[in-house]
């Protein structure tokens, strides 16, 4: 048998054969894809008379996907299912591939390349996409410092090896602080509040681990229960404390405090950011961020930001006062603390709108919500979704396949429940992307959907749906949502298909769309089952969830609001090398923007992996701009129902597909939008949809 296909990871005739995955597979595929793709990039280095697309552009994205795509393979695997075996070979070639890639983006031959291909009589003839591409590239080059002299393109490779390794040992750090506390619980008075289905999973972690009691866990749904239900105010403190200082100077685990305090990997980042914008001849980071992006200046984001935020404080503060006074009258707590809100507000608001979060999630068993989503995608754009066979990581996993009309259009891994070795959160990623083979056949998209919901439990010996709070339904629709995008996309240039080239602050748009349809009546009733009855949700429960849908969203905003002020001032005027602490800056973000302030030893940035180990770095924001966006979007929708539903919904759901999944990067986000709409968007939507529009 030849090396192409007895290691899994160099064979890309098909899907990735999980089954066959060894990590001892990983050095010699990445040193191989590597030394293929140098020898291709020396090749297209030469001199050529004429550059044109298929003698340069195609040669060049064909010998990077394959490196690309099995990397993307042992980074998804290292995300799921951490071994020490795994994490030691995945941190053996990360700077191989890192070296790989940023050499490519110096490449002073290929950027000349591009640009004559650029200023050739063909580029007036390109696709739109194609065009893009050509930009995109030129753009990519000069940020990844292709004009830089020698000895500051030396720096500059050395910042992304050292960036890339920091980044991995943050999230390292945050999953060994994670998987590393247990919290045993031998009195079962000390439950009191806690739901069954959370205390059935405590006792089943208990077991496993040989004990007798109950053990609770920092993975989220083991701890959140905790907060929201125990009736133990002790217990909340400590599980609160835990959370909010895993892999700090602070953290609970104190003989491995050094070992995974994440303090000076943040310094690091910080200072290793600052001194790349700077030798590129930007003033801060947070200009490079947005080089790429919709958002024209750190100053336009943080005036949206501080716009937004004067909008939703006078909410914030009669949330908080109602709050407070709530815990003090009701439930005896006179100075109510941060380990006191989650669970103060389950109270408030069961007793304002007569219902628990208990009460809802007994409707949502995983079958009814999985199938349900299902039969809304394929309403809206015109598919169908079906189980599919391939080899996967973990026996939870499925698979399954999108069709139209009898095509296949893509396929899609899911992965729904936390467990140890798995990092924390919920993301979609690619497997790989839709293009135009050299053949001319076309490569269809995969998607990897992952979650962290709770598993299901086995009572009586008997294994019961996994039973998902509405908060996690709507993390299930937020994450096919970017699948959607990924998945319909019908662009065929690699480059720019699915959210491949899409600016990273329109990136959250089609994933906060899909969340708007979690609220619709006419959905739920597909969507839920009573785990004991099969009723669907009734309507009177269902009116007191929508009666509820903006409790405390004033709080919410501003909390939204805060991270993504402390993340983009971090990248824009905070100095690394200065005497001022990143806590500081924290504080003084707070003093001006919270009005729940946290506290002294909470450490939320020791775990914020979002921007320091994923990407949304000076983009945090992101996730409020692209919600501007998906609410005037998902309005198309409520207006054409208030015209009479029916052909005109469908007929919008074709042109949210047409205008916006289906064109993924190949024409600037806002213009997309605007085809969608007919126009700029407006912030009128989100605010009415937040309960927060001016009276």
């Amino acid at each position: 048998m030849n090396t192409q296909t007895s290691n899994p990871l160099l064979d890309f005739s098909g899907l990735p054969r999980f089954d066959q995955f060894k990590p001892e597979h990983v050095t010699p595929a990445i040193e191989q894809l590597i030394a293929d793709a140098k020898a291709v990039v020396q090749k297209l280095e030469a001199p050529m008379d004429i550059v044109s697309w298929d003698n340069f552009v195609v040669p060049l994205e064909e010998a990077t996907e394959h490196l690309g795509r099995a990397w993307g393979i042992v980074n998804h695997l290292n995300n799921v299912m951490d071994t020490p075996e795994l994490r030691a070979t995945y941190n053996e070639n990360q700077p191989k591939v890192t070296e790989f890639w940023t050499s490519l983006g110096q490449n002073e031959a290929l950027f000349d390349k591009y640009k004559m291909l650029r200023s050739s009589p063909e580029f007036v003839n390109l696709s739109e996409a194609r065009k893009r591409i050509v930009e995109n590239a030129l753009r990519d080059f000069r940020l990844g410092g292709a004009e830089l002299p020698p000895e500051k393109k030396e720096r500059f490779a050395q910042i992304q090896e050292q960036h890339a390794a920091i980044s991995t040992r943050f999230s390292e750090n945050v999953l060994d602080a994670t998987n590393d506390y247990k919290l045993l619980v031998e009195n079962e008075a000390e439950l009191a509040g806690i739901p069954d289905d959370a205390r059935q999973a405590a006792r089943a972690s208990a077991e496993q681990d040989g004990k007798q009691g109950w053990q609770f866990t920092l993975h989220f749904p083991s701890y959140f229960p905790v907060l929201q239900f125990a009736d133990n105010r002790q217990l909340r403190e400590t599980i609160y404390r835990a959370n909010a200082t895993k892999a700090s100077d602070v953290g609970v685990v104190f003989s491995e405090l050094e070992k995974w305090d994440n303090t000076s990997n943040i310094a690091q980042l910080l200072k290793l950011r600052d001194e790349e914008a700077k030798l590129l001849d930007y003033r801060n980071f947070a200009e490079v961020s947005l080089v790429p992006k919709m958002a024209p200046s750190p100053e336009h984001v943080i005036e949206f930001l501080e716009d937004l935020a004067r909008r939703a404080r006078p909410f914030a503060e009669k949330d908080l006062a109602e709050l407070r006074e709530f815990a003090k009258n009701e439930l005896q707590i006179e100075d109510m603390q941060a380990w006191d809100v989650t669970y103060a507000s389950e109270k408030l608001r069961e007793k304002r709108y007569a219902f628990s979060a208990q009460e809802v999630k007994q409707y949502f068993p995983e079958p009814k919500v999985v199938d349900g989503l299902f039969k809304l995608v394929s309403s809206l754009f015109g598919v169908t979704i079906a189980p599919d066979q391939a080899p996967v990581w973990h026996p939870d996993v499925r698979f399954f396949r999108i069709e139209r009309d009898g095509q296949l259009v893509g396929q899609f891994y899911l992965d729904l429940y936390a467990r140890a070795g798995k990092g924390q959160g919920a993301w979609m990623d690619d497997a790989r992307g839709r293009r135009i083979t050299t053949g001319g056949i076309i490569q269809t998209p995969v998607a990897y959907l992952t979650c962290n919901f709770t598993p299901p439990a086995m009572v009586d010996g008997k294994p019961q749906p996994s039973l998902f709070t509405h908060d996690e339904v709507i993390t299930l629709f937020h994450e096919f949502g970017h699948g959607l995008h990924h998945m319909l996309t019908e662009v065929d240039e690699l480059s720019v298909s699915g959210i491949s080239g899409v600016e990273w602050d329109a990136v959250e748009l089609p994933s906060q769309f899909m969340e708007n349809f979690c609220w619709e009546w006419d959905v739920l009733q597909h969507l839920t089952g009573h785990v004991k009855t099969g009723e669907p949700l009734p309507r009177a429960l269902y009116d007191k969830m929508l009666a509820a849908k903006n409790f405390q969203s004033g709080m919410q905003m501003l909390r939204q609001v805060e991270f993504s002020l402390i993340d983009m001032h971090l990248h824009y005027d905070f100095d690394p090398n200065s005497e001022r602490t990143v806590q500081q800056l924290i504080d003084d973000v707070r003093s001006k923007f919270a009005v729940l302030v946290p506290p002294s030893f909470n450490r939320f940035q020791h775990s914020f992996g979002h921007i320091f180990a994923g990407g949304y770095a000076a983009g945090y924001y992101s996730y409020k701009w692209a919600e501007v966006l998906s609410a005037d979007a998902y309005a198309a929708f409520e207006e054409a129902v208030e015209a009479g539903g029916g052909e005109l919904t469908a007929e919008t759901g074709k042109r949210f597909q047409r205008e916006i999944l289906s064109v993924g990067g190949s024409r600037p986000a806002l213009e997309s939008f605007k085809a969608f709409r007919g126009r700029e968007p407006s912030i009128d939507a989100l605010m009415r949809h937040s309960g927060m529009h001016e009276q």
